[in-house]
């Protein structure tokens, strides 16, 4: 099958990474296009897949602006609707990977004939989007999609309860290769060292600097801890959230964590700083569709604790596989580090007993081929 692939964004984040995966198996005869240049297209080219940047500016990709407003001006929206549709008239259908990727794939869906599928990886709410981003959302999705994959129960649900259309939906949860998540204990050893925390108790959070994401749900809960335990926060600011990283600063200064905190950016070595850590923390304050770092904690083999909403909670079982905390709640979190801190071999049997579930649960070869049986019924 030839697939048109369409992503708005050149930056990386889960679901640049989660359409890599998804193009893989068709890197012979697919084709991605991006619209904003940056590091996705370099991920692309490095796994041999065909990528085409269409787009000479990047797009605001604000989720609580309009849609049609984000994407500039109805000039550059047409431009980039024609390129598309004439791209699509050599493949055999679009498949729209982001918000603003389903506006451009709609219309150019409906001038080539080519039939859209639209995987939505958002949770449609006004935690995470305006009205008008709901509403543009759902009706083109509604009335130019032949199907919507949807990255968890709960991603589906929000979009139903937002208008959409329950018939055009799947469950597809994305999917891994966990024999990249195998890395010797002697590399972890070493990176533990190179970071300065050989005999602390370390905790790993894993994403962007965002308000929503919740780090400083963990500082809070840290500074109730003793004093070796510490935290590992990989990921810094994208899309104009610098504000919140100096607030960071200033909260790990005010609760006097200056030693026991230590921001690493981005970094490309995630599976090695995983391996390093004793817990893994997930702490968003709103609904997340799915919750990728927390599979690959699992994958790691590393204990994982998130919080309780959207799509996480069909991913950790409580007790057996992770620990779920309130969102928002940094007394109970601190609770959940001071038992995995105080009781290493059970939080140990925890993460082994994840890991064989995550393995099974979310491989890669099994998810694609969900994906390959779906795109096969409206081909």
């Amino acid at each position: 099958m030839k697939i048109l692939f369409l992503d708005q964004s050149g930056k990386l984040g889960g679901a640049e990474l989660s359409l890599t995966d998804v193009a893989k198996p068709y890197r012979e005869t697919c084709l991605v296009c991006l619209f904003a240049d940056g590091t996705f297209r370099e991920l692309l080219e490095q796994n041999n897949i065909p990528v085409q940047v269409l787009a000479t500016e990047p797009i605001n990709v604000s989720k609580e602006s309009g849609i049609l407003d984000s994407l500039g001006s109805i000039r550059s929206i047409v431009s980039l609707i024609i390129k598309v549709a004439t791209l699509a008239r050599d493949y055999d259908l679009i498949y729209a990977n982001t918000q603003k990727a389903l506006v451009i794939g709609a219309f150019a869906s409906f001038l080539s004939r080519r039939p859209l599928v639209y995987h939505l990886r958002d949770i449609l709410s006004p935690d995470h989007f305006s009205s008008t981003n709901r509403r543009v959302a759902v009706t083109l999705a509604n009335r130019f999609a032949s199907l919507v994959i949807t990255n968890s129960q709960a991603t589906q649900a929000a979009f139903v309860d937002a208008g959409g259309r329950g018939e055009l939906t799947h469950v597809v949860y994305n999917g891994f290769e966990p024999e990249n998540y195998n890395i010797p204990p002697t590399d972890a050893h070493a990176i533990r060292q190179t970071v300065g925390l050989e005999e602390q108790f370390v905790v790993g959070h894993f994403s962007r600097l965002s308000p929503w994401k919740g780090q400083h749900i963990l500082l809070e809960a840290v500074a109730q801890c003793p004093k070796d335990v510490t935290v590992l926060l990989v990921g810094d600011a994208l899309f104009g959230e610098q504000d919140y990283v100096e607030k960071l600063h200033q909260t790990v200064t005010k609760l006097g964590l200056k030693e026991r905190v230590k921001f690493l950016g981005f970094r490309s070595d995630i599976v090695l700083l995983m391996k390093a850590c004793d817990l893994i923390a997930h702490t968003s304050t709103a609904p997340e569709p799915f919750g990728r770092v927390i599979i690959e904690a699992m994958l790691c083999g590393r204990p994982v604790v998130g919080a309780a909403a959207g799509g996480v909670v069909e991913l950790i079982e409580p007790g057996k596989t992770g620990w779920l905390f309130p969102p928002g709640n940094s007394q109970e979190l601190a609770q959940i580090i001071m038992n995995c801190y105080q009781q290493p071999e059970q939080a140990a049997a925890i993460a082994h007993h994840a890991t064989i579930q995550a393995t099974q649960r979310f491989d890669l070869k099994t998810v694609n081929q969900q994906i390959a049986e779906l795109l096969n019924r409206i081909k």
